[in-house]
This record gives C-alpha cells, structure tokens and sequence, in this order.
C-alpha cells in the first residue's frame, strides 16, 4: 500500500488544554468559541476566498495526543460503559489506525490580525487546544444533513444531559462570554461513563479556570473554582 504524508494547514485554540471535559462531539457545547489560526504558508486571503458564505464548517484533524503503533480492532465507546466493546470503524473513537478526526463547527465570523493574517472564530467545537487541522471543508446541507439516518448505540445518549447548579458567587468568577459554554460542557457530563460515585470530586481544566464539582442523582455541582492568574485564589462554595 502507498504511503502519504499530511502537514496541518492550522491550529485550533480553545479552552480545554487536557482531554477531560472536552465535548464528546460537536455541537453539544454550542456557546464554546474557538479559533482557527492557519499555518504561515497557508495564510493567503485567496485561499478563504467565499468561505464567509457557508455557516459551517467541517474541520478534519489529527488526534495528535491519540497516536499508537499497534492497532486494535475493537475500542470501547465510554457511552456505553467503557466495558462493551465495538468495532474501531463503528465508533469515533480517537484511537485509530490513522488518527484522524472530524468535529463540524459553526463559522462565526473571520478577523484579520496583523500577526496570523485571516483567523477564522468558530463554535461548537470539541477539539483539545493545539490540535492540527489538517483541512477545512464547508458543510453542505443538501448533501450532509440526511434527516431520516440511523446513530446506531449513539442515539441512545443523544440527550443525554445533565442539571448544573452553579452558584452564582462561583460563576461570576468566569470571564462572562465563557459562562455559558463552561456549563453546556459541565451538562454534557464529562465524567468516563462507568463512574457513578457521588461523593467523587471531579477537577475539570477549561481555560484559567480549574472547576472542581460532584454529581449525585442527575445534578452536576460546582463546589469550587480555581484561577491561574497571579494571585492563584482558590474560591469555594459554602457548605
């Protein structure tokens, strides 16, 4: 079989910079805003040229914290357990034999800096901050929406949510236009499937912020909120 090599025509920024929270798919936290900076050689306005006109886009990208020698041919789906296992090419699992992603984003705007030339603003997006776009493809709706297709196992956790009592002394310390992106991501539940255990604190990494919470009985609750800034404050809700 021939071989071929890829290089990343971009880089995505976002807030989660550790695997553990991030969206199980694209879309479910759609208040999340990212952005798309292309490789130098890539940025040339020509190459955007109509892109403004689609509202979203499909980004294929490397698992670039996901890679393996050996291949598996089955993977565990951690909406299913983490136990069951399934197929590697009937699930989205990153562990593939070629590490490669899909996530469609909506394109909010594109903005022009004088450093990284045309950077495109998204939403939606599930991607650990870093990750290489290895392309960019405008979604088209007549081709990719098909209403009457089957998700398999998936569409049993399609809504899947949780409730999220977020104090408000706790939220007001989250810059105000990540607020609502933060707790969509928090309702998607982003504890591994086979952990049920109430009394657990989770730790969750998004942006500056380290959010500390438990979940007991369908409620997700924030219990803490740390910062990264100078005075590295820890704040806490009370009991």
């Amino acid at each position: 079989m021939n071989e071929f090599t890829v290089k990343p025509v971009a880089y995505i920024r976002t807030d989660f910079k550790e695997k553990f929270g991030i969206p199980r798919q694209s879309g479910r936290a759609p208040s999340l805003t990212a952005e798309i900076v292309f490789a130098e050689e890539y940025r040339c306005p020509d190459a955007l040229r109509g892109i403004e006109e689609f509202s979203h886009l499909w980004l294929i990208f490397d698992f670039s914290k996901a890679h393996r020698e050996e291949f598996s041919p089955t993977v565990r789906p951690p909406r299913l357990g983490g136990n069951t296992r399934v197929g590697v090419f009937a699930s989205r699992s990153p562990f593939r034999p070629n590490p490669i992603g899909l996530s469609c984003v909506k394109l909010l705007r594109v903005e022009e800096r004088k450093n990284e030339g045309l950077v495109l603003i998204v939403s939606g997006a599930d991607l650990l901050d870093g990750t290489p776009v290895l392309d960019i493809k405008p979604y088209l709706p007549f081709a990719d929406c098909i209403a009457d297709a089957k998700g398999g196992y998936a569409s049993e956790h399609e809504h899947d949510k949780l409730q999220v009592d977020f104090p408000e002394r706790l939220l007001s310390l989250i810059v105000e236009n990540k607020r609502q992106g933060l707790t969509e991501c928090l309702a998607d539940d982003p504890r591994p499937s086979y952990q049920d255990d109430p009394a657990r604190v989770y730790g969750m990494r998004f942006g500056e912020y380290e959010i500390k919470f438990t979940v007991q009985n369908g409620v997700l609750t924030v219990s803490e909120v740390r910062t990264d800034n100078l005075l590295s404050r820890t704040y806490k809700s009370p009991p």
